[in-house]
């Protein structure tokens, strides 16, 4: 019994090495592809109004990608948090300070979580004519992101992240390990 849990133990461990460094890769490359829409997906914005430096750094990418002519419009998308903020509204006021037409942004208030972003995006797939797709995080939840996208019936989604690292990545890689397999199984 002992040699089958160690056994399970490393085959766990391995698995979780092998995909974490699979996510990794994924999420850090950023190669140039053209899409319809960015999707940056939305984080903490602060209890005085401003972005979290994890937010703001996501839309200086999602920016940079509409500038360059990467993207036609952008979707921000996220909910209200308990600092009392709807984050979708504030990623579209700092994407319009930085010059981006207003008639160029989606905004989803409603994307709580990834997979509502997901569903929320879909429903918005024949009227604005997405064909593809960027999704716009940090390099751990790229890997999941294009997932659900795909899941939910988009075929072309690509990922950028920004050049931003911080402490609390190990602890998102091991969530994004469960979220990832919790999420692939069917519902």
């Amino acid at each position: 019994m002992r040699l089958l849990i160690k056994a399970f133990l490393i085959l766990l461990v391995l698995w979780f090495s092998i995909h974490t460094c699979v996510t990794i890769i994924d999420g850090m490359n950023n190669t140039p592809r053209n899409a319809d829409l960015g999707i940056v997906l939305g984080n903490k914005v602060n209890e005085d109004g401003t972005l979290s430096d994890r937010l703001q750094k996501r839309l200086e990418r999602a920016l940079s990608l509409y500038q360059d002519g990467r993207v036609k419009m952008l979707l921000v998308s996220g909910g209200r948090g308990k600092e009392g903020f709807n984050e979708g509204d504030k990623m579209r006021d700092f994407l319009i300070k930085k010059g981006v037409p207003a008639h160029a942004i989606i905004t989803d208030n409603r994307g709580d979580n990834t997979l509502k972003t997901v569903q929320n995006t879909a429903k918005l797939k024949s009227d604005y004519h997405i064909e593809s797709i960027i999704v716009v995080s940090q390099y751990y939840h790229i890997t999941r992101s294009k997932m659900l996208f795909r899941k939910n019936g988009f075929d072309k989604v690509f990922g950028a992240s920004p050049n931003y690292l911080e402490w609390r990545d190990g602890y998102s890689l091991v969530r994004e390990f469960v979220a990832f397999y919790t999420e692939l199984l069917p519902a």
